[in-house]
């Protein structure tokens, strides 16, 4: 995946900032909310709190939007990478030989990230992660991309995401009841368990499943669908936002009229599910692209655009760095100074900013890890 796309004229400063923005809760802004919601028991900060967490199943909450948003924006960056490379002559069969590769290769780092570098035997082994489903979804996605349209690839959108529904919809594991939509009699878990070697994360469910990739590869084809919209349109940028932001609130509320059938579900990325986050995703990017690449206000969300531009590398460095170790070291006397109940405050804010400065100093040397 060109999480990363080279810097060019054609770069959004906006798609950086709102990847910076998204990386920024899974790198310690969550824990900074719940420490707030534990040293001060204000209702806010424990609802915002709240917001930061996974429901059991069914529902929605801010926290899901992190991982499909991610994906998101890989998808609207790839008219920019690999749209380009077309444009300077590469073949698609040169293009569809790259974007096979990232795919694999994130597919290898996820099962890294999940099992560290040790043998252990198959059983052990957790193949479904985060990375992985980047990988396959971002690869598929692309694949659809370089030999359709963009006709064809709203085609593809629509027809992934009716065809998981009506899948769900009249199938089941066996022993349940056609549509049963529970961990243990849904469909899709039920496949992944056939298929899937190695363990499962919920032992009969995996979040990132076989299964529920399928309709993954819609939410990155959305982020495809809305790059090629941003780079090709003649309309105003003034109007692309509106557009953007229009479509966005739109899916949302079909979502919620879908979710009365198909529930809003990251544990089985529903349908239902993958318009409501592709929404918010909608949302979001026509208020970042509007305030940054449209009225040109831009230092503000530099914060963000350090954190963006090296987003692969400050997610998997949890599995090799000791954060919380260094956090300690360097800054315990921070907590020493503010005591209870604020010390665990002061000590999750010293814990995103070391790990902003690390990505500051990688930015500032030009470093960035690109698959």
């Amino acid at each position: 995946m060109n999480d990363q796309p080279k810097i060019t004229q054609q770069r959004l400063y906006s798609l950086d900032a709102l990847r910076g923005f998204d990386m920024f809760w899974i790198m310690g802004a969550e824990e900074i909310v719940h420490s707030m919601a534990k040293a001060t028991g204000s209702s806010f900060w424990v609802g915002f709190g709240n917001e930061l967490t996974h429901p059991a199943w069914n529902g929605f909450h801010f926290y899901d939007m992190i991982f499909p948003l991610f994906l998101f924006i890989a998808g609207v960056a790839t008219p920019y990478s690999v749209g380009r490379e077309l444009e300077k002559g590469k073949t698609r069969k040169q293009l569809l030989l790259r974007v096979i590769k990232r795919g694999l290769i994130l597919v290898l780092l996820g099962i890294i990230y999940n099992n560290g570098l040790k043998i252990q035997p198959i059983s052990n082994i957790r193949f479904g992660s985060v990375l992985g489903r980047i990988g396959t979804a971002y690869m598929f996605a692309n694949i659809i991309a370089l030999y359709t349209k963009e006709r064809g690839q709203a085609i593809w959108f629509a027809c992934l995401l009716i065809g998981y529904w009506l899948l769900l919809k009249f199938a089941s594991a066996p022993g349940f009841p056609p549509g049963d939509l529970t961990m243990e009699g849904n469909f899709a878990s039920y496949i992944d368990r056939m298929i899937l070697p190695g363990r499962l994360y919920l032992g009969i469910h995996d979040p990132e499943g076989l299964m529920s990739t399928v309709p993954a590869i819609g939410t990155c084809l959305l982020g495809i669908l809305t790059g090629n919209f941003l780079k090709n349109s003649t309309v105003s940028q003034q109007m692309k936002s509106l557009r953007l932001f229009v479509i966005g609130v739109v899916f949302v509320a079909l979502a919620h009229l879908w979710d009365l059938d198909f529930p809003i579900n990251k544990n089985l990325w529903t349908s239902s599910f993958v318009l409501n986050v592709g929404g918010y995703s909608l949302v979001l990017l026509s208020v970042f692209y509007y305030i940054i690449d449209v009225l040109g206000y831009k230092k503000w969300a530099f914060f963000f655009k350090v954190i963006g531009m090296n987003s692969i590398l400050i997610y998997i460095s949890e599995r090799f760095i000791n954060w919380d170790y260094s956090n300690k070291e360097f800054f315990q006397w921070v907590g020493q100074l503010l005591g209870n109940p604020f010390n665990i405050v002061g000590m999750a804010i010293c814990y995103v900013f070391l790990k902003w400065a690390f990505l500051y100093f990688m930015y500032r040397q030009k470093l960035f890890l690109r698959v």
